[in-house]
């Protein structure tokens, strides 16, 4: 059974960093275009960035020069660096994994900006 587990969200404050995780009990890791979306409260999930299996990068603008995506194969696992975060970035951040079949979630993480 494929799980996708995020790790690394939590309380910071504004202009603080923090680094998610996401590891994937999947075979094939590599195989996976992975992603990066968030959903704040009464607001529908959007795209954070994407990493593609040939390591490409899409970021949406509102995230562009803060945040970092990544991905270590040999660790089945993709990363998200966020940097001078924003109480506007306040949300649970979820891990994808899609596949030319298959499409795979996380149970999300809690990522709250604050002072």
């Amino acid at each position: 059974q494929v799980q996708l587990v995020e790790s690394g969200g939590g309380l910071v404050q504004p202009g603080g960093s923090l680094r998610l995780s996401c590891a994937a009990s999947v075979s094939g890791f590599s195989l996976y275009t992975m992603g990066w979306y968030r959903q704040a409260p009464g607001k529908q999930r959007e795209l954070v960035a994407m990493i593609t299996t040939g390591g490409g990068t899409n970021y949406a603008d509102s995230v562009k020069g803060r945040f970092t995506i990544s991905r270590d194969n040999a660790k089945n696992t993709m990363y998200l660096k966020m940097n001078s975060l924003m109480p506007e970035d306040t949300a649970v951040y979820y891990c994808n994994a899609k596949g030319v079949f298959n499409n795979y979630w996380g149970q999300g993480t809690q990522v709250t900006v604050s002072s």
